[in-house]
């Protein structure tokens, strides 16, 4: 199929399910549209073992998209992008300290936590794995996913300091998540095994060179968009500094996901102030309509994602046990942090339980696990993966509501020392607030 049938049987396919939700489901876009297109993929392959021939050409042109690269090159850097814009950079900045605790430490907690525990439970049903690959699985589904996360937090209308503080732990951990992939995958064989100092050259120039190509271009940008009143060109320039950047970024061995929402911030807090009304309105509707055509598009490609991935029957004790403890693993790394860094918190503690349960992987799960050396480890990995990102948003992101509207509190887990180095924390406040008052003089 050329590019032009493929994008277009994509899109026709997203406009259909997107009506069927919006007619008959009601639920929320994202949940809704990945729901239908499962539901569509599961009758054809009912359908196929039924001797129907129907899902021949539907399965070669999902083959022919390539998930992985599709949304870690292409459709990533825009859905980033037109999250990082709308977020409120003060309202972030409040709890600063612990989304970037969160979106590091965190993650790195998670990472261990799913790797160990996958390690023991795949050896207890009888489908062992390495410690490699099973570290691999925890780095590839501890971060969350922003483009579902964004979403369904501003639907619920819940507190803007609890929304700015899951929304940057969301668009900061993709880029820690994959950089922690991409370290780890010497472990099986998939690339070169680095030195330790090439281990933290890779670390640094992945997240902080990331980081600061973002501000870099970022700034760059905001000059341009300083010297036109034009919302068409001004426009254009967001287009390019996001497929530019991104592609540039990717190129230079830097983390492009962290490149793309720190310049995301930028344009979007300080942008705005040099902007017009009228552009200001043209930009953020143009941002929102790609942000919602191009969700709605991941997630129908999520669905029918199935066609194409090897279910074995044996795989299925892997799924079902394998969930709880990815959410076990997001309560540590949540709870940790949060019970370390609460005097600096200005969160309800009521808070607690919404980040748990909102925290939902998505498609940079999946695809991740799809650009896994070939393999019945890859086969594997990539159900457990695909059974924890459709738990996540089917059943976590259908029930958010109600958790949130019930009022129902999961107070944060106490862990053993956490006390101490909290009263070490307000030693330390202190004497350096003794230190920095003036002298008496006389």
């Amino acid at each position: 199929m050329s590019l032009w049938t493929v994008v277009a049987v994509l899109l026709t396919l997203t406009a259909l399910f997107a009506y069927i939700n919006h007619r008959l489901l009601r639920l929320p876009p994202s949940i809704g549209v990945m729901s239908v297109a499962l539901a569509f993929s599961l009758g054809l392959l009912v359908l196929d073992s039924l001797a129907v021939p129907v899902d021949g050409p539907l399965r070669a042109l999902v083959r022919q998209v390539h998930f992985d690269s599709t949304l870690l090159h292409g459709l990533l850097g825009f859905l980033l992008f037109a999250g990082a814009l709308t977020v409120d950079v003060p309202g972030l900045r409040r709890n600063g300290v612990l989304v970037a605790v969160l979106a590091t430490v965190g993650v790195a907690l998670s990472a261990l936590a799913v790797g160990g525990g996958a390690w023991w439970v795949l050896r207890l049903l009888g489908e062992p794995l390495s410690l490699g690959y099973c570290l691999l699985f925890g780095a590839l589904i501890s971060p969350t996913d922003p483009i579902a996360v964004l979403g369904l937090l501003k639907r619920l209308g819940v507190p803007k300091d609890l929304e700015m503080t899951i929304a940057g732990e969301s668009l900061f951990n993709d880029g820690v998540g994959v950089t922690l992939f991409l370290l780890l995958l010497p472990l099986v064989g998939a690339a070169p095994t680095p030195s330790a100092g090439g281990t933290l050259w890779l670390l640094a120039r992945e997240v902080l060179g990331g980081i600061a190509f973002g501000a870099v271009a970022g700034w760059g940008a905001l000059r341009l968009l300083r010297g036109v009143d034009e919302y068409r060109v001004e426009i254009l320039i967001t287009l390019a500094l996001v497929s530019g950047g991104f592609a540039l970024a990717n190129g230079s061995g830097l983390s492009a996901p962290l490149a793309t929402v720190v310049a995301g911030l930028i344009v979007g807090h300080h942008g705005r102030r040099a902007m017009s009304p009228l552009t200001r309105h043209h930009l953020d509707l143009f941002w929102h309509l790609v942000d919602e055509i191009l969700n709605a598009v991941l997630f129908v490609l999520i669905g029918l994602e199935v066609l194409v991935t090897s279910f074995h029957e044996r795989y299925l004790g892997a799924m079902v046990a394998l969930v709880p403890l990815v959410l076990a693993a997001r309560v540590l790394s949540v709870g940790l942090p949060y019970a370390l860094l609460r005097r600096r918190v200005v969160l309800a503690p009521s808070s607690f339980g919404i980040m748990i349960w909102g925290g939902l992987r998505g498609g940079l799960s999946v695809a991740m696990a799809l650009s896994l050396p070939a393999g019945t480890e890859r086969d594997l990995l990539v159900a457990v993966t695909y059974g924890v990102v459709v738990f996540g948003l089917l059943v976590q992101g259908s029930t958010l509501a109600w958790l949130f509207r019930s009022g129902a509190e999961m107070p944060p887990p106490t862990f053993p020392g956490t006390r101490s180095l909290r009263k070490l924390d307000r030693i330390c406040e202190s004497l350096i607030g003794r230190q920095a008052q003036p002298q008496k003089k006389g």
